[in-house]
């Protein structure tokens, strides 16, 4: 067998329907249109999305989407996290070498979730009043940049 002896299976193709040629073919007239009406005239139809003038799906539903240009995204970090990771310097460096965070552009907060059990000096964008207290009881120092 080659490509170019390939045949479709019998009866597989059939020839589209033909209207609008004649009362003999049996689609002729009307073209299988009915006979008054919006969709029987040509160009006519409604758009996509029209519900018959209720009010349509897409101005029901809010719009989503929207932010603020300058609104600033963290890369969180809780204090579990932290003693997990085994570290006792929290910067952007070994955050990026630990693959905390992808770029040393990311801004990082560091949120005062679980307990340390170590000593560990943080340097980070924002933190929290409760991760703060809890470094600094462990004898930490804490900076903002």
């Amino acid at each position: 067998m080659k490509l170019h002896e390939l045949k479709y299976t019998p009866g597989s193709q059939t020839k589209p329907t033909r209207v609008g040629r004649g009362m003999a073919s049996g689609k002729g007239k009307t073209a299988t249109r009915g006979h008054k009406g919006q969709n029987s005239r040509s160009g006519g139809g409604v758009r996509p999305g029209f519900e018959g003038g209720q009010t349509p799906l897409f101005r029901r539903l809010p719009k989503i989407g929207f932010t603020s240009p300058n609104q600033k995204e963290y890369v969180l970090i809780n204090l579990e996290q932290i003693d997990k990771l085994g570290l006792t310097e929290v910067n952007h460096e070994t955050l990026l070498a630990k693959r905390v965070i992808k770029n040393d552009k990311q801004l990082v907060k560091v949120l005062g979730k679980g307990t340390l059990n170590h000593k560990v000096n943080v340097k980070v964008n924002k933190i929290s009043q409760s991760a703060q207290k809890a470094i600094e009881a462990l004898g930490g120092i804490v900076e903002v940049i």
